[in-house]
């Protein structure tokens, strides 16, 4: 079984006696361990279906299911709890919190969660203070960030501050990690670096499902998979034999 599936989602917004319709009948499956893109202009629908599979939205119609949890149905107090445990997200705009420094943005992700000390056991969770620093500064350190620890976002480059905001997505070890854009503020040196970051550390390789959201065309062969949005309806959906971020360019 998929490790997601929608079935016929809808999504509408309404604005006083206008209704615009985001998502029109989207059907897919996603398996455990695939890199995805979903990639599609401005206003196509590509964010309101990555906020589908995060439960940070809920569809008008249809059902998403994920890792067998019905998240469409889900009250709000499940879906914290399952946007906590499940999910990690990088923003376009970075969202770090300008009075923590790099380590503290981390830090901050992970005390939500707190540290498995046992990967065998879920219930072996530590939420002491130096276990937590100790796995923030393991993943500021994977992600070329060592020596960044104690700086303040306003005291890093956009590129760095990107960094910070994947090791604050990875370091809670989500099920799935959802990337809204990651390269869209950044150069095209600065983006490619970000995506070889996000290909060492993410899909087959660590067993987790990644879905980057995109309106650049170049970014499309990263994927083992490819959905193409226009006008809140999937219009193509493949495999691929994908081709590795230091082999992008655009």
């Amino acid at each position: 079984m998929a490790l997601i599936t929608l079935r016929d989602v809808q999504k509408e917004y309404r604005l006083g006696e206008t209704i615009t319709k985001a998502l029109n009948g989207v059907s897919l499956d996603i398996e455990k361990g695939e890199l995805v893109i979903i990639y599609g202009p401005s206003g196509a629908g590509k964010t309101t279906l990555m906020n589908m599979i995060g439960g940070l939205d809920i569809p008008t119609a249809g059902k998403v299911t994920v890792s067998e949890i019905p998240i469409s149905t889900l009250s709000a107090k499940w879906l914290t709890v399952y946007r906590r445990k499940k999910i990690g997200v990088v923003f376009q705009f970075f969202n770090l919190i300008s009075r923590l420094t790099a380590l503290e943005n981390v830090e901050y992700a992970i005390e939500l969660v707190g540290v498995r000390t046992n990967p065998r056991d879920e219930s072996s969770v530590s939420f002491r203070s130096k276990i937590i620093r100790e796995k923030a500064s393991e993943y500021l350190d994977k992600v070329g960030l060592g020596d960044r620890l104690h700086h303040f976002p306003a005291q890093l480059s956009g590129g760095e501050q990107q960094r910070v905001s994947i090791a604050r997505a990875l370091a809670k070890e989500p099920e799935i990690l959802l990337a809204d854009e990651p390269t869209g503020n950044l150069d095209f040196k600065i983006g490619r670096q970000i995506l070889e970051i996000m290909e060492a550390m993410t899909g087959k390789e660590q067993n987790r499902t990644v879905i980057i959201v995109t309106h650049n065309e170049a970014i499309c062969p990263l994927g083992d998979r490819v959905i193409r949005l226009s006008d809140g309806e999937v219009v193509e959906n493949y495999t691929q034999e994908y081709v590795s971020a230091k082999d992008l360019y655009w």
